[in-house]
């Protein structure tokens, strides 16, 4: 199932299986590296088609400034910012408490529960898209941060409660037999006992859904139409039909809106791979 280990003993096979990773590591990184030249680009330099070549002159201060100055970026980064950290908590809060009852308590209907939360992630979204827009004109929602905050947090929380409920099923029994015992409550149990022992789960999992909801696009497009309400991922979009030919205005904005993902991971990276790892090894 697994591929086995190249032994010590084969230098050659390991010399080469380091040279293919590097090889595909420069290949994946090629197209951010090219984005990140481009933003460094004088305006001179783009108009004179030097797109691939080494910048003749260092434009990085005006063409991040304008990114601000000229353009809604800034409303479209606090936008991002109201939708993705409300929903993010939203999100953890609704699939820790339910992952905490499907894993822990056993009553009629708990599978079939569990069943809905695992097969609404084989649900693509596309599909939603005009029930979900007709909801949300109906509930006069519809071009508002609280639209895509709701769709999120609704539809994130399916894999988020499949993956709480997985970990929270993993910890120890007598853990949570010790807490009543002592008369400790359901709440009590999950408050003292359950979240202290799956924050670097919760931490991984804070990680994936800020990414996914930040760079989420399609639904930006669809629950948005003014600038006032629209995400960096649907402002982004706009910047590239006001600034048809200026590449570096366009590549600078796309770095700023990939920096708060970057910094949140290198942030809570420790978090993240504990929270992955956990319980891949057994004491």
């Amino acid at each position: 199932m697994y591929p086995r280990p190249i032994p010590e003993a084969a230098v050659w096979q390991r010399r080469l299986y380091v040279l293919a990773v590097v090889i595909v590591l420069l290949l994946w990184l090629c197209p951010l590296f090219a984005i990140i030249l481009t933003s460094f680009r004088s305006t001179e330099d783009v108009m004179g088609g030097n797109l691939w070549g080494w910048p003749t002159g260092i434009g990085v201060i005006d063409n991040y400034t304008a990114v601000f100055t000229q353009t809604p970026m800034a409303r479209y980064f606090i936008n991002s910012l109201i939708i993705t950290i409300p929903s993010v908590i939203g999100v953890l809060a609704l699939s820790t408490l339910a992952g905490y009852v499907l894993s822990r308590y056993r009553f009629p209907g708990n599978m079939l529960i569990f069943a809905l939360f695992v097969g609404g992630n084989f649900l693509p979204h596309q599909i939603m898209m005009i029930p979900v827009r007709d909801l949300m004109v109906r509930l006069d929602l519809i071009d508002t941060t609280a639209a895509l905050i709701i769709f999120h947090v609704a539809f994130q929380t399916g894999f988020a409660t499949l993956f709480m409920r997985n970990f929270i099923a993993a910890l120890p029994d007598e853990l949570f037999q010790a807490a009543r015992a002592e008369g400790a409550s359901p709440f009590q149990t999950l408050i003292h006992v359950a979240i202290p022992l799956v924050r670097p789960a919760l931490a991984a999992l804070a990680i994936l859904i800020f990414t996914f909801i930040w760079n989420d696009y399609f639904w930006a497009v669809v629950l948005t139409v003014s600038d006032s309400v629209k995400p960096v991922t649907a402002g982004l979009a706009n910047l590239r039909g006001e600034w048809v030919s200026a590449w570096n205005l366009i590549s600078a904005g796309t770095i700023v809106v990939a920096v708060p993902p970057v910094v949140m991971f290198f942030l809570m990276q420790r978090h993240f791979i504990a929270g992955l790892t956990m319980g891949a090894v057994k004491g």
